[in-house]
């Protein structure tokens, strides 16, 4: 029997689903998930074994239209990146609903050259189930797909079809990585994501979007994981929301994350936050490097 490996990209617009596939794909939680765009800043990795593949997926930025602040860019960039290196490409869609940004991705995705599966994703929130089939037929003539395929991430609808579609399809290889290995990302950037994720719920549309996370400590002391996080802010006036009243805003969101982390790591977190602004970070190219964003 010929084993397959290869590298997946998980490619489309804002907020069109593609960290809540990740997640069920490789059937834990490595990249963070809330219902504000752009909530994927990074290229996240999630790796699945099976008895004759390893799959290495890519969660990537949404690509989007209007990128003005150097953090777009830069977002932009980490997805279109993420094409070239891939072997195998999902372009994923929202079912009933193809924007400007969808066909701008689908652009991306036809100049890449790569064989490119269609997920047609969050099925299970449509009103009107009479929709899909002509959506499927409309996206089909878009692009020469190698499939299309209506899933629902979070009920797990065809997720398991879907992993069957793409390891058939990878080259033969040995495996890429170690096969105990879940991730890329260190368990620094788990924490600072995580944290982000608990202030992104937590604020919903308060949240200024020059936002980021940078942990300034990560040591074990006496059986715990002793952390100390930075939340950066680009607005002195930003900092206030963030914390909010008496404080009571950030012990909820370390409180949250704290919670999660415990559970996700195994772990008995110490996890203390501050709140620091840092004017315009997310138009300064140093600043963004410096915080692992370029």
């Amino acid at each position: 029997m010929s084993f397959r490996a290869g590298f997946v990209a998980l490619v489309g617009r804002p907020n069109v689903g593609k960290s809540t596939l990740l997640n069920a794909l490789v059937g834990e939680k490595l990249s963070i998930v809330t219902p504000r765009p752009q909530t994927t800043r990074h290229r996240v990795l999630g790796l699945l074994n099976g008895p004759d593949y390893q799959i290495a997926f890519v969660d990537t930025p949404g690509l989007h239209l209007g990128a003005k602040r150097a953090l777009n860019r830069a977002m932009n960039r980490t997805a279109a990146a993420a094409l070239v290196d891939a072997d195998l490409l999902v372009f994923v869609a929202e079912a009933t609903r193809f924007t400007d940004e969808d066909a701008m991705a689908l652009e991306r995705v036809k100049a890449s050259g790569l064989p490119t599966l269609a997920v047609v994703s969050k099925i299970d929130r449509m009103k009107r189930r009479d929709l899909l089939l002509p959506f499927i037929a409309e996206l089909a003539t878009r692009h020469e797909f190698a499939e299309i395929l209506p899933l629902s991430a979070a009920k797990g609808v065809n997720v398991a079809r879907l992993v069957e579609l793409i390891a058939q399809r990878l080259p033969e290889s040995e495996a890429l990585y170690p096969l105990e290995q879940r991730t890329d990302r260190s368990i620094e950037f788990q924490i600072a994501e995580t944290i982000r994720e608990k202030l992104t719920l937590e604020l919903v549309q308060e949240l200024p979007y020059g936002i980021a996370v940078h942990i300034e400590r990560l040591a074990e002391e006496e059986g715990q994981l002793v952390v100390d996080a930075t939340i950066w802010v680009d607005r002195a006036g930003q900092k206030p929301i963030v914390i909010g009243a008496r404080g009571e805003r950030l012990k909820r969101v370390g409180r949250a994350a704290r919670m999660e982390l415990n559970s996700r790591l195994d772990k008995r977190l110490h996890l203390q936050l501050w709140v620091k602004v840092r004017d315009d970070w997310a138009d300064n190219a140093e600043a963004l490097r410096s915080l692992g964003l370029e």
